[in-house]
């Protein structure tokens, strides 16, 4: 694997703080689209194919599209791009400290490191195919469900200042 997983890790990580920094919602969206496709090739790497494939077509192919006509439907160019009043920038880090000290205590609290492998060979594509058509299904539903609604109501949003009539 040598450089291949730093280089993709400082890539993920770079566009992930892109998705957070940058103003434009739109510049924003496309660091997460690089971010998620660094995860995946991450995912690759690690040759768990079926994964690198779901974050593509489920995350990069589905949820990011749904993100970008939300944010393509609702803009208002009216609104001057400006941050916060304040930057809360201890606040940031004081929390970002917590985090990282709880995450360290939980890690060194661990005794012991070891996992066993799950008996027998792994799971196939046939195998997790019938799992998320067969147990799983309610849950897929409700996604897409979920994604519908969302949809619908970025355009209502949109539509919210508009004239409805058609001349």
């Amino acid at each position: 694997m040598g450089l291949t997983f730093p280089l993709l890790a400082t890539v993920t990580w770079l566009a992930a703080l892109g998705a957070v920094a940058l103003r434009r919602p739109v510049y924003a969206a496309l660091s997460l689209v690089v971010a998620l496709l660094g995860l995946a090739a991450i995912f690759l790497t690690l040759e768990a194919q079926f994964l690198g494939m779901v974050q593509i077509l489920v995350y990069v192919g589905a949820v990011v599209v749904l993100v970008v006509f939300v944010i393509q439907f609702t803009r208002n160019d009216e609104v001057p791009l400006t941050g916060l009043a304040f930057r809360p920038v201890s606040l940031g880090v004081g929390i970002a400290v917590l985090v990282t000290g709880g995450l360290i205590a939980c890690i060194a609290g661990t005794p012991e490191w070891a996992v066993k492998p799950p008996e027998g060979p792994p799971p196939g594509m046939r195998q997790i195919g019938e799992g998320l058509m067969g147990v799983y299904v309610p849950a897929l539903e409700a996604m897409g469900v979920l994604l519908t609604v969302a949809l619908i109501g970025a355009v209502l949003i949109a539509m919210r200042g508009r004239s409805t009539s058609l001349h």
